[in-house]
């Protein structure tokens, strides 16, 4: 095997969580280019059927499934129809998420527990699934979608900051329970990337002038720019692939190098 070789997913079955859009759908793409057979799910059944004809019009053959990532049952029930159709999953990225920008004294606990729900219990409902396929071919790649915010805190992301941390310590210790039975768990965290989920960030304001919090991002980027979902597609292939095979319990930031820098003297 060569070292191009290594990064090939031929052969292979991807599930990428909320892959209709924005992050995850860039990744279900580099997988799809890369040779896998992608599957993905979401909870709005339009959704699905935009994010096929987007991959259709790729060149990448897709699957799409109604289910919700926070419904144990329906995710086994998934996870049965895609092994009967497709084979076990051999590569699962937990990429649904959601975020509410909330200042905590002002945020109900029922927020917050939405946000820990979908973006923590999720991966660990979804990663709970895949792992006995897994460990019975003696090899598989969980990633999971984490964020700066896995090591940082900000304003008004009380929930995601605990969700994203927590999923941090869920891939390192996936990675230490079953590292042993062949299976990579690795986390991406993305920087601020340019996606429908952060435009009300990026917006100019009314006077034309940029949104203060868009230029404070690219003020604490050495790139000087937003990222944008392409930049994670190669950071996929290489967890997803036999090219990481040693490499287990990381988180990839693919951030501009925001995580290295401490800003600009003013």
């Amino acid at each position: 095997m060569t070292v191009l070789d290594s990064f090939s997913l031929k052969g292979k079955t991807a599930l990428v969580t909320g892959g209709c859009y924005g992050i995850g759908y860039a990744i279900g793409k580099a997988l799809g280019q890369a040779g896998a057979t992608v599957v993905f799910n979401a909870r709005n059944p339009g959704r699905i059927q935009k994010a096929l004809s987007d991959y259709e019009a790729d060149g990448i053959r897709a699957y799409g499934y109604v289910c919700d990532v926070t419904d144990e049952a329906a995710v086994q029930d998934l996870i049965e129809t895609i092994r009967k159709e497709h084979g076990a999953a051999d590569i699962l990225v937990n990429n649904a998420g959601i975020i509410r920008r909330i200042p905590m004294c002002e945020m109900s606990a029922k927020d917050f527990r939405e946000v820990i729900d979908i973006d923590l219990n999720g991966p660990f409902i979804m990663a709970k699934a895949v792992l006995p396929d897994m460990i019975k071919k003696g090899h598989g790649k969980i990633i999971n979608i984490c964020s700066m915010m896995s090591e940082l805190g900000r304003e008004t992301v009380s929930a995601y900051a605990a969700a994203k941390g927590g999923l941090k310590m869920l891939t390192r210790n996936i990675a230490s329970e079953y590292g042993g039975y062949g299976i990579q768990c690795n986390g991406i965290g993305p920087g601020y990337i340019a996606t429908p989920q952060t435009a009300p960030l990026r917006e100019p304001q009314a006077d034309g002038n940029p949104h203060p919090f868009d230029s404070f991002i690219i003020g604490k980027t050495p790139a000087k720019r937003w990222g944008t979902p392409e930049d994670l597609m190669g950071a996929a292939v290489f967890l997803a692939s036999d090219a990481s095979n040693f490499v287990n319990g990381q988180i990839l930031y693919v951030d501009g190098g925001i995580l290295a820098y401490i800003g600009k003297q003013p």
